[in-house]
């Protein structure tokens, strides 16, 4: 069977000059140059960035320092990484395509680059960043969420990251609460980092053409992050915009996710036995809502111990002043302050087990993964 990747070659015109074209040897051969022939994959997210006003715009605002030592993830044929050396002092260029690697070396020897470019043949989300200053990358779309969570809760410490990134994933980084295309990303990112918006780029700016445009951002870590435990903040983010249209009175009243709370908080269903304010009403027996579970097989008592437990969370939820609003409305420190409101009351949103030494480098580590499971698995 042929492989359904669409494979391009690297066209004359895109080169500044012929200086990669074939020749013929002092034997008589013809050379090949592997960059003029080079197979591009879009299936691999490899489109190359040819246009040089909007390369050297990237490396204008990334405000790059004479010392500094930038990170630039898949540089592929060089395109920003030389103009980035420019101006830097060394880059270090992780790319997992051997051909590309192949290049970067040959193009720094011939550019007197050498000492200056470290490039590394690895995956990006599996290997350990070396010491930089900056990031400056043109991210391959397919890894654009995970490799911006490794930068923002990575234990990298680094000054800012300008990052090329497909248009639609960019708008949800720059979403605000209450704009449309606000959600769960934004206010998990923005919890540890500022991010401003740089700048559009065209599809036709690019070689292999992709099917969409693209928009520079720029993130800032926070120098004052709140000090909340980010699984558990992560954990309640991803209950509060799993419907992000919805009131959060209607969210956390679902059994389904009252039955969560429950087991997470280490919170007997018959503790909870006692007659709630609407005279023993079955938890949500009326809600129209697929994700119920049914509760007519449990004893009388559990049934009241998960409305009394129900009660529990709506109170919560009213001396906050949101039982009525809609998440993709409230600010991080809303949802702060609300997170600590049942953290007081003895709810939690993930196993308290899970809680590491946060000065241990496997915390870290854990917490990337953890970070890619809700992402990937909203539900």
């Amino acid at each position: 069977m042929k492989s359904s990747r669409r494979r391009f070659n690297i066209r004359d015109s895109d080169k500044e000059d012929d200086e990669g074209d074939d020749y013929i040897n002092n034997f008589g051969k013809v050379v090949r140059n592997p960059e003029k022939h080079l197979q591009l994959f879009k299936s691999r997210g490899q489109h190359l960035l040819t246009n040089p006003r909007v390369l050297d715009t990237i490396v204008k605002r990334s405000d790059i320092q004479p010392g500094d030592t930038v990170l630039e993830i898949g540089p592929g044929t060089g395109n920003l990484t030389f103009k980035l050396l420019e101006v830097a002092e060394r880059v270090n260029a992780i790319e997992i395509d051997k051909r590309m690697v192949e290049i970067l070396h040959k193009k720094a020897s011939e550019r007197g680059f050498a000492d200056r470019l470290n490039v590394i043949l690895e995956d990006a989300l599996k290997v350990d960043f070396p010491p930089f200053d900056l990031v400056v990358a043109n991210i391959p779309y397919g890894i654009s969420s995970r490799l911006v969570a490794k930068f923002v809760f990575g234990v990298s410490k680094f000054r800012s990251a300008t990052l090329l990134l497909q248009k639609e994933f960019a708008k949800r980084l720059l979403a605000d609460p209450g704009e449309s295309e606000y959600n769960r990303l934004a206010a998990n990112v923005k919890l540890v980092a500022d991010v401003e918006f740089v700048m559009d780029v065209s599809k036709r700016d690019f070689f292999p053409v992709p099917k969409i445009d693209s928009s520079v951002i720029k993130i800032w870590p926070k120098e004052d992050v709140p000090r909340v435990d980010l699984i558990e903040w992560w954990a309640f983010t991803r209950m509060c915009f799993i419907k992000k249209n919805k009131t959060l009175g209607a969210i956390f009243k679902k059994k389904r996710k009252l039955m969560e709370l429950m087991k997470l908080s280490k919170t007997d269903i018959n503790s909870h036995n006692f007659q709630s304010p609407d005279d023993g009403e079955e938890v949500g027996l009326n809600d129209e809502d697929e994700d119920e579970i049914v509760t007519d097989d449990l004893p009388l008592g559990s049934k009241k111990g998960i409305s009394s437990f129900k009660d529990k969370v709506v109170e919560i939820l009213r001396s906050g002043g949101v039982e009525s609003k809609r998440p993709s409305k409230l600010s991080n420190e809303e949802l702060l302050h609300l997170l600590s409101l049942f953290n007081q009351a003895g709810i939690h949103f993930h196993d308290q087990a899970d809680v590491k030494d946060t000065n241990n480098a496997m915390y870290y580590e854990n917490l990337l993964t953890m970070f890619n499971e809700y992402e990937l698995n909203p539900n």
